[in-house]
């Protein structure tokens, strides 16, 4: 690389890289045959439009690899094309949220979403978000007795405020959803169900999580967790006669967007490849198993998980402990020092502030991707134990 001050940088991060434990719940790693995808000869092909529609020359093979993209997006999760429809073009989670609230709710409507300290999103109409200025949102949250979801309480809530769209799905929430009851709230209240996967579609993918196709109208994901592909997204859509998958093609493009990142797409459909591997089943149950016991473990040493453990690859853990312990940012920052990479992180009814919370997130995506099992939870569970307590 002629550029030795880049290269140098970005020798000094993959060295980083390949010197922490990650258990940022939201990142992972990817492939060399997705890196070289995204790093090919596809970085130089402008596509503004969709396949057979482009306003550019020269995409016959550019359209052969999306429409392979969303055949496989579709295969992954068993859909028919006669049933559903996927758009691979959102650059990434928050426009293809913001995409898909645009198809489905009027300017200035009510949404419903989990409020942010609870595990909500910023794009579940968060008013720091633009989600949260063009729609109104009304929130739901998690019992303050159990600290998961209360289902007749988001009931009660979307019977009296009658939102557009209901969102399901969470950043930092580590339980199970009931699909089927979000639909039967949704149908009571006459409103769209959006699930948010973007943490555990990798998971519901592999069939270690339950899945939302059944029950969702519209089911938005990332690709750059536990799918472990580029920064991206996809947006399911149900096919019948409200014509979802036309409106919110409109507003991915032309609406938010301009022409898609085709090396993206390309080193997604690398990525959705690979899911199909017998190892992908076995990777996405260790994680899970991987999880649950690293939040035993780290119970069984005196740390409070947050709604007892997990069900997925997320933990959260309430490091403050009416102010036994150290704050989600000290907590993080001590990790960091010893190599072990985690993101400080509201938990529910917090009473510190966001740049300074009560608790961390953590998840075993990343590190099970590089190799560890169950087995080596004891001593990690032990190392960020002796870390905290100092």
């Amino acid at each position: 690389m002629n550029d030795t001050f880049i290269e140098k940088l970005l020798e000094k991060e993959n060295g980083r890289q390949n010197s922490v434990i990650n258990l940022i719940a939201s990142e992972n790693y990817v492939s060399n045959d997705v890196m070289n995808a995204v790093g090919s000869v596809l970085m130089n092909k402008y596509a503004e439009g969709y396949p057979g529609k482009r306003y550019y020359g020269g995409n016959s093979v550019i359209d052969e690899i999306e429409l392979l993209c969303q055949k496989r997006a579709l295969d992954l999760f068993g859909l028919s094309p006669d049933d559903w429809s996927v758009n691979v073009q959102a650059h990434s989670g928050s426009p293809a949220n913001m995409a898909s609230l645009m198809a489905l709710a009027p300017i200035g409507a009510t949404i419903m979403g989990m409020e942010l300290s609870s595990g909500g999103h910023l794009t579940h109409g968060h008013s720091a978000s633009a989600t949260g200025k063009i729609w109104n949102q009304v929130s739901y949250g998690v019992s303050k007795e159990t600290e998961v979801l209360d289902y007749d309480e988001i009931a009660r809530i979307a019977m009296q405020a009658k939102p557009a769209v209901i969102i399901a799905g969470y950043t930092a929430y580590p339980r199970q959803v009931d699909w089927k009851r979000f639909r039967q709230i949704a149908d009571q209240c006459g409103a769209y169900l959006m699930a948010d996967i973007s943490h555990i579609s990798g998971l519901i993918a592999g069939g270690v999580y339950p899945s939302p196709f059944a029950y969702a109208d519209v089911v938005t994901t990332t690709t750059h967790k536990m799918l472990r592909g580029p920064r991206g997204a996809l947006i399911f859509s149900r096919n019948d006669e409200r014509k979802l998958s036309k409106k919110i093609d409109s507003a991915v493009f032309p609406g938010i967007q301009g022409g898609p990142h085709m090396h993206s797409i390309t080193g997604i459909a690398v990525a959705l490849y690979e899911t199909t591997l017998p190892e992908y089943h076995t990777y996405t149950q260790t994680v899970v198993d991987t999880a649950r016991a690293l939040a035993d473990i780290l119970a069984g040493l005196g740390w409070r998980i947050v709604s007892g453990g997990t069900d997925s690859h997320m933990i959260l853990i309430d490091t403050w402990m009416n102010g036994r312990g150290v704050s989600g940012k000290r907590a993080s920052e001590l990790l960091e020092e010893r190599g072990i990479i985690v993101n400080m992180n509201t938990i529910p009814f917090d009473t510190r502030a966001p740049s300074d919370p009560s608790g961390i997130r953590i998840g075993t995506g990343a590190i099970v991707t590089r190799g560890a099992t169950i087995d080596g939870m004891q001593e990690l569970a032990k190392k960020i134990d002796g870390i905290l307590r100092g």
